[in-house]
């Protein structure tokens, strides 16, 4: 694995624990979230209250900017896409 998928997965990782923990969803283990799984809708099942918490916190945490509401669909749709998303536009 290169040194970038070793932060994606990294960071993935982080993000998985951190979504579960600020959104209390006690009944998901983050170990069982796959990557590519929707974070909203059928997948963690969040509605837009929580989105807005974890656009909130992502901001806080990784010092980006997601303030177009199509470009956060994108950007929040899978712990792959946000992961990518933070690597190319934030800082931890």
């Amino acid at each position: 694995m290169s040194g970038k998928n070793d932060k994606k997965a990294e960071l993935a990782h982080k993000l998985k624990y951190m979504i579960v923990e600020r959104l209390e969803l006690e009944d998901i283990n983050p170990e069982e979230i796959p990557d590519d799984s929707p974070i909203f809708g059928e997948g963690l099942g969040l509605d837009s209250l929580a989105a807005l918490d974890l656009v909130i916190l992502l901001e806080k945490e990784f010092n980006i900017k997601i303030q177009d509401p199509a470009q956060a669909r994108k950007i929040l749709s899978t712990i792959d896409t946000l992961a990518e998303y933070i690597l190319s536009h934030g800082s931890d």
